[in-house]
């Protein structure tokens, strides 16, 4: 068969939906400033999609700053990699701060965060080493370990006892090959909402040798007192051997960095292929992130503010009797019993019907039967926000309980 007849034959798990999800359910278009209430084909939607979490998309402070590097340098600045021609004194300033931040002693900025973790993964082992991860891990984790040429091992999601049940397999094999081992997992797993568990994780190295990484996309800035992460939030920070957060959730921005001992990150530098080989990341994204990282660090009212409108979410849906699972962070998903067809119809619903824009997932990300609303609070949100949501969310569920979206399409 010629490949491209192939492709055609095949679209894939969510192209085979494209024929009526485009536009709509898949790649939608949000126009306007980014804040909680914005335009959604011609009309306003009350916004719970971003991964804006403290508000610095459209923070004055950022968007000057932003601006002012554009001005200055361009976005041409700096030209090639980092390691021929691409350094500068500006993004070492990034990666010092960042290092301080999350109280590691080095760090090696990124240029995406997905490209970055597989190249870290791909760097890290070899053939003689061996993963063991979590099964709800992210997709650029999955994807990392699919690439390595060594042995794997999955452990359930959170769960200890398997996991320690791996390390066995893991280190009886590593003993035979002479390799190390490597437990990946998440701070904030961006589906559940629901922490790794990283301190019985860093507690198993009592018993085992092993190195940890973890990606904490979704707890750097919200999550530990200062808002360093997941693992300051657990006490385990110093546990952490690899720690790796993205720019675009907290930041609101585009990049990444990975911070820990200072020779692992001296040997990334000189052998991450995806940054080895790749244009340095342009000069108004790190004067951009400088401010970003100042402004998490001197104004907490910030984090703050996003966690009041968390708990008020939270504490709402679970009072209407709303089953929001196991979350401990500000992704907060909503499990509702229904099939695809339901779910294209209260998506319609709630965007045409109430204004509420908001993710919603299905099989196979989710079990069949299972429809799972993703509702991301922000600390632009505001208390009105939250009880207008509710609403609408009791609205749904009546009609879904009713079994009114099977019988009936759903109109504007």
């Amino acid at each position: 068969m010629d490949l491209f007849d192939k492709i055609a034959s095949n679209r894939g798990p969510l192209g085979s939906h494209s024929h009526y999800a485009h536009g709509y359910f898949t790649f939608p278009k949000l126009e306007g400033e980014i804040k909680p209430r914005m335009i959604f084909r011609g009309k306003e939607v009350l916004t719970w999609s971003l991964n804006n979490y403290l508000g610095l998309a459209n923070h004055p402070e950022v968007r000057k700053a932003d601006v002012d590097g554009a001005a200055q340098y361009g976005m041409a600045l700096p030209m090639g990699a980092r390691i021929m021609s691409g350094n500068s004194n500006l993004h070492e300033q990034l990666e010092s701060e960042l290092a301080d931040f999350v109280k590691k002693p080095e760090c090696m900025l990124l240029n995406f965060g997905y490209q970055g973790v597989v190249s870290i993964i791909d760097a890290i082992v070899n053939r003689h080493d061996v993963i063991v991860y979590d099964a709800e891990s992210h997709a650029c984790i999955i994807d990392g370990v699919r690439l390595h040429a060594g042995k794997r091992f999955v452990y359930p999601h959170n769960d200890m006892e398997k996991l320690e049940t791996q390390l066995q397999r893991a280190t009886r094999m590593t003993n035979e090959t002479g390799g190390g081992i490597l437990v990946i997992t998440e701070g904030v797993f961006g589906m559940s909402g629901n922490m790794g568990n990283l301190k019985e994780v860093v507690a198993l190295k009592e018993k085992y040798q092993f190195r940890l990484f973890v990606d904490d996309a979704h707890g750097f800035g919200t999550m530990g007192a200062t808002g360093a992460g997941t693992g300051e939030e657990q006490g385990v920070q110093d546990g952490i051997d690899l720690y790796f957060s993205t720019f675009a959730k907290s930041m609101a921005s585009i990049g990444a960095f990975v911070a820990g001992p200072e020779s692992v990150i001296e040997y990334l530098r000189y052998n991450m292929r995806s940054q080895i080989f790749a244009k340095s990341l342009p000069m108004p994204l790190v004067v951009g992130a400088l401010k970003r990282l100042e402004l998490l660090r001197t104004q907490p009212e910030l984090k703050e503010n996003l966690w009041t409108v968390v708990r008020a979410l939270q504490s709402g849906l679970r009072e209407k009797g709303f089953n929001i699972g196991t979350t401990e962070s500000p992704v907060t998903p909503v499990f509702l019993n229904g099939e695809i067809s339901d779910a294209t119809q209260i998506t319609f619903d709630l965007r045409e019907n109430h204004g509420i824009f908001c993710s919603i997932v299905v099989y196979p990300v989710v079990p069949k039967g299972v429809i799972m609303l993703r509702l991301i609070p922000t600390a632009m949100h505001t208390l009105e926000d939250v009880r207008e949501t509710i609403t609408a969310f009791e609205a749904i569920a009546a009609k879904l309980d009713k079994g009114l979206y099977s019988k009936n399409t759903v109109s504007a």
